[in-house]
């Protein structure tokens, strides 16, 4: 059975930073895409990032481009999401999901991934 745990979420001041971890056990975590979802309260789930099966691929929503990475350890069965410059409308339940077919690449779409975690909380005070 595959699971997959958020971690890292916590309160920080805008323009600060924080690094979230996804680990993933049981599976195959080496040949699932992975992403990063975020949802603030009354708002839509919002696409983060997301990183193809090798790394070599990655992609990120118009709002975080620039100041969030995404990256994974396959040996460790990780994925990460740095997250630099931080704004008060980041603040959000962060969620990782993986996609255990890829089709190519990732997908932004979070109806590609069949495995989501419980969610980490990330609160930016202005």
């Amino acid at each position: 059975q595959v699971q997959l745990v958020e971690s890292g979420g916590g309160l920080v001041q805008a323009g600060g930073s924080l690094t979230l971890s996804c680990a993933v056990s049981g599976g195959t975590f080496s040949s699932y895409a992975m992403g990063w979802f975020r949802q603030a309260p009354g708002k839509e789930r919002e696409f983060v990032s997301a990183i193809s099966w090798s790394g070599s691929n990655t992609y990120y929503g118009d709002s975080v481009k620039g100041r969030f990475t995404i990256s994974r350890e396959n040996a460790k069965k990780t994925v990460y999401l740095q997250m630099s410059s931080l704004k008060s409308e980041d603040t959000a339940v962060y969620s990782c999901a993986a996609d255990r077919r890829p089709a190519g690449g990732a997908s932004l779409q979070s109806a590609a991934y069949d495995i989501w975690g419980q969610g980490t909380q990330v609160t930016v005070s202005s």
